[in-house]
């Protein structure tokens, strides 16, 4: 299949620039793949479509404030930062920009107490570089950096923890899971009082999840790899839900990667901690999910292929453009699906 295979035509103005309040009040289309039914609903009512007896599974990761802006040592220039994947605890992998201005051996100094040494430029931007500081990284990490906001949103945040999901654990993310973002404490309360067993998984947000799709044939593309975990405890509530019949409802496409990597066959996982570069996309087999909640995504992005290799391309491409003309808010700060 190819990447222009899953475009589609969104109005710019439907880009969803900011948060709603309460959390809850976004809107929610759902699509029983069964019946082939779509209604309009709120997405409170997502109570509506769960039962006693549902494992619905969250992605616990908090995301770092991870954007961050210094100046090369030698020159002067302005570098950009996005923290993507940590190797120790001074060793890191970031998207630098713009790349062509560091070589290895460059400093580029953050602060009086953070710089960092370039220790190799890569593809597209990927260098490798060590952090040195005085202290706690996190702790200077927190003095600088910002939330890194996707570009195609121009407000900044007037509350950064509006970029977090309310269940946010683990540091590590560069990219909110945004499916969570609808979530609040009193609905996740209402949704564990109905008898749903809700199981917490940990995928760290990167360039895996949100790096656009650049070959022609969707095949051709490579997923930069992402930590998850999931643990005994996990992997035993949901295996007794598959063993008796019962859904296991994925929030987020991050928590579909987990479940689906951790897989060790159909209806049966296994704990694990490491990296995954898994890209699903049609066809697919699904392993463990049953249904999925999800944002509306970009594009020809690898997030619009996964809910495809769900729904079938022709069905979520007919979801999306009869979500335009509804007008739903699209992307991080937007709307939601219920795919069931």
């Amino acid at each position: 299949m190819k990447t222009s295979d899953f475009y589609y035509d969104l109005p710019e103005e439907l880009i969803a620039q900011f948060p709603i309040y309460p959390r809850d009040s976004s809107r929610l289309m759902v699509y029983n793949r069964a019946e082939d039914k779509i209604e309009h609903k709120v997405f409170c009512d997502l109570t509506d479509y769960l039962k006693k007896g549902d494992v619905l599974v969250i992605n616990n990761t908090r995301v770092l404030p991870a954007r961050i802006y210094g100046v090369k040592q030698d020159t002067g220039a302005r570098i950009e930062f996005l923290l993507h994947k940590r190797q120790n605890l001074t060793d890191w992998e970031v998207l630098a920009k713009p790349a062509k201005r560091l070589k290895s051996g460059s400093t580029v100094i953050f602060s009086d107490s953070l710089k960092a040494e370039i220790l190799s430029v890569g593809d597209e931007g990927i260098t490798n570089v060590r952090f040195v500081f005085n202290g706690v990284f996190e702790a200077e990490l927190s003095k600088i950096g910002e939330m890194p906001l996707p570009p195609y949103i121009k407000q900044k945040l007037s509350d950064s923890e509006r970029y977090q999901t309310v269940y946010a654990k683990q540091d590590g993310s560069s990219a909110a899971p945004t499916a969570g973002l609808h979530f609040t404490p009193e609905l996740l309360q209402k949704i564990k009082d109905m008898g749903v067993t809700v199981v917490e998984v940990l995928l760290h947000v990167g360039l895996g999840t949100f790096r656009p799709v650049k070959a022609d044939e969707i095949s051709e593309h490579k997923m930069h790899s992402e930590h998850y975990e999931i643990t005994e405890a996990a992997c035993n509530a949901i295996n007794a839900a598959k063993k008796e019949g019962r859904r296991v409802i994925a929030v987020g496409t991050t928590s579909v990667r987990v479940l689906e990597s951790a897989a060790k066959c159909v209806g049966e996982i296994e704990p694990a901690c490491g990296e995954t570069d898994i890209f699903i996309y049609p066809p697919y087999q699904f392993k463990i999910v049953d249904a999925l909640v999800t944002n509306f995504h970009l594009p020809g992005s690898t997030l619009l292929m996964l809910v495809s290799a769900l729904c079938g391309r022709e069905n979520t491409l007919n979801m999306y453009n009869i979500a335009v003309n509804e007008k739903y808010r699209f992307f991080s700060f937007g709307d939601a699906m219920l795919i069931l």
